[in-house]
């Protein structure tokens, strides 16, 4: 059987909503730290992603940035992933990332999704198996959620893939 590991990304600390769209805020000082130091701690465990899907929105496109850099930077050798930039990761919930799971291609073993919360809290919630203890708390910026499964991506079915680490990088 595959086995299968997704990992969860709030987008790093970002600007406070002002003048802009938020669509448009940028991450602040902060936040490229800390997108840095979640790069850094995926190298560190790991958990180098085959397929990133990632909101077009642009902080969470700058979150990918400097988590590709660490990335590069831990192991200057290896390929680098293939990229999908998703608006409905910027405009749906759930459901969407659940959809969009579900149309993994088979050979890719590790997925990197980078949105926003409450959908990234919402979504690792949603895939733990019950266990009447779960401790549902949000994931903070800059939080990582991994799960593991094994099976295919099209079968990615809530309360199907255990949580088997949590990190909040910073920097």
């Amino acid at each position: 059987m595959t086995v299968r590991t997704l990992v969860l990304l709030r987008h790093a600390k970002a600007e406070t909503p002002g003048e802009l769209p938020d669509f448009d805020r940028r991450l602040t000082e902060k936040g490229d730290a800390d997108a840095d130091a979640a790069g850094a701690w995926l190298a560190d465990k790991r958990l180098r992603p085959d397929l990133v899907l990632c909101s077009s929105a642009r902080r969470t496109r700058q979150t990918w940035q400097g988590v590709s850099v660490a990335l590069a930077q831990a192991d200057p050798e290896s390929p680098s992933p293939e990229v999908h930039y998703e608006q409905r990761l910027y405009d749906g919930g759930r459901t969407e990332v659940i959809d969009l799971l579900r149309a993994v291609p088979d050979a890719v073993r590790t997925v990197l999704v980078i949105g926003h919360n409450p959908t990234m809290s919402d979504v690792s919630i949603l895939l733990r198996p019950y266990d009447g203890e779960a401790q549902l708390t949000a994931m903070r910026t800059a939080g990582l959620a991994v799960h593991r499964a094994e099976g295919l991506w099209s079968q990615t079915e809530p309360f199907t893939m255990p949580l088997i680490g949590e990190h909040t990088a910073r920097g």
